[in-house]
């Protein structure tokens, strides 16, 4: 059974202490996932290098609908909805010392944008009309390949996360720099790293 957290984890981080299918972090959207655009951003250190892909973000509902990676060569993904494609992004490389990483994404254009620590990259077209649907589930720490379930301990988050934020909508650039110069600025509407409920499984630490 997992432990059911509601207190708030401001300023904490959610620690992944080894590769395998146990450990892991379920949370709970304040409302409904449905979404035409959104802005993701979290915060993540490990120390795993190599080739070695690495799950940040998994919504699931009967298939896919939002996940962020570093895949096998550095480069950091976002895919949706079952797409056998992702749109893929150069990163300088994480680092044990912490790095932000924010996606955001509009469906009426398709435009798509990586930023980290506060950089922006070049923006890109993926997934054009696209809607990721309400009805399924977060998970931080395992991809899954099944509702809630089928991990392969191969793409495990080892390392810290924090910071986890979802708005239903593309935050401009200057809150984007801001948040990640640590300004005031609001939360996300639909994930809220201040105020989220959460279960943790296996050795997760708060």
């Amino acid at each position: 059974m997992g432990t059911v957290l509601v207190r708030s984890i401001r300023g904490q981080s959610l620690v992944f202490p080894e590769e395998g299918v146990r450990d892991y972090a379920v949370l709970q959207p304040s409302v409904p996932i449905d979404l035409t655009a959104f802005t993701l951003w979290l915060r993540v250190a490990t120390e795993l290098s190599g080739h070695r892909e690495i799950i940040f973000f998994s919504y699931f509902n009967d298939r896919d609908e939002l996940n962020i990676w570093r895949e096998l060569d550095g480069r950091i993904s976002l895919y949706l909805g079952r797409s056998n494609y992702g749109e893929k992004f150069s990163s300088p490389g994480l680092s044990t010392f912490g790095n932000h990483i924010c996606m955001t994404w509009e469906s009426s254009s398709g435009l798509t944008a990586f930023w980290f620590n506060g950089k922006r990259s070049a923006s890109k077209i993926y997934r054009k009309g696209h809607q990721v649907i309400p009805g399924g589930r977060v998970i931080l720490g395992q991809e899954q390949d099944k509702f809630g379930s089928r991990f392969d301990a191969q793409q495990s988050l080892v390392g810290e996360i924090s910071d986890v934020h979802l708005w239903d909508y593309v935050l401009p650039p200057t809150s984007i720099k801001q948040i990640y110069e640590g300004k005031p600025q609001s939360l996300g509407n639909i994930i809220n790293w201040e105020s989220i409920k959460y279960t943790l499984y296996g050795n997760v630490i708060a």
